[in-house]
C-alpha cells in the first residue's frame, strides 16, 4: 500500500509578490553593513577608543546613516594603517561600502563621506 506525501504550498499557490507584504530595513542594519564592509578593506585598522581618557577597547570603522526612503547617505570614521596611500584606501572603502550596502539592502547610496580619524603604525607589541 502506498501513501500520498503531502507537501507545502507551491509557488503557484502563493499570492503575487505585491500582495505578500512589505520589508523595511532599519538604518541600524545599513550602518552595521557599512561598518563591516569598511573593515574588510585592506589598509583599515581597528583603533583604540577612549572616553574621558579611559580605554573602552578597540573597534573598527564607525558609520552614521541619513536619508529617507530607499536613498541613504553614509558618513564613516575610520583608522588607516600607516603608511598607507590614503586616497587609494578611502576610494576602495567607498566602493566596497556602496557595493555591499546596495547588494545586501537594495538601498541606493547617494553619498559616502569618509573621515580618517587616525593613522596607526602596524607595530607588534614588544611584550607578549
Amino acid at each position: 500500500m502506498t501513501r500520498a506525501v503531502e507537501t507545502g504550498p507551491t509557488r503557484s499557490d502563493l499570492p503575487e509578490p505585491a500582495e505578500r507584504g512589505s520589508l523595511t530595513i532599519a538604518h541600524t542594519v545599513v550602518r552595521k553593513v557599512a561598518q563591516h564592509a569598511a573593515d574588510q578593506v585592506p589598509g583599515t585598522m581597528s583603533a583604540e577608543r577612549r572616553v574621558a581618557g579611559v580605554s573602552t577597547g578597540t573597534s573598527g570603522a564607525s558609520a552614521k546613516v541619513g536619508g529617507s526612503d530607499n536613498d541613504v547617505e553614509l558618513s564613516l570614521d575610520l583608522a588607516l594603517r600607516y603608511p598607507a596611500p590614503v586616497r587609494e584606501v578611502t576610494g576602495q572603502v567607498r566602493a566596497k561600502v556602496v557595493e555591499e550596502v546596495e547588494r545586501i539592502t537594495s538601498y541606493h547610496v547617494r553619498s559616502v563621506a569618509v573621515k580618517v580619524t587616525a593613522l596607526l603604525p602596524d607595530v607588534p607589541p614588544r611584550v607578549r
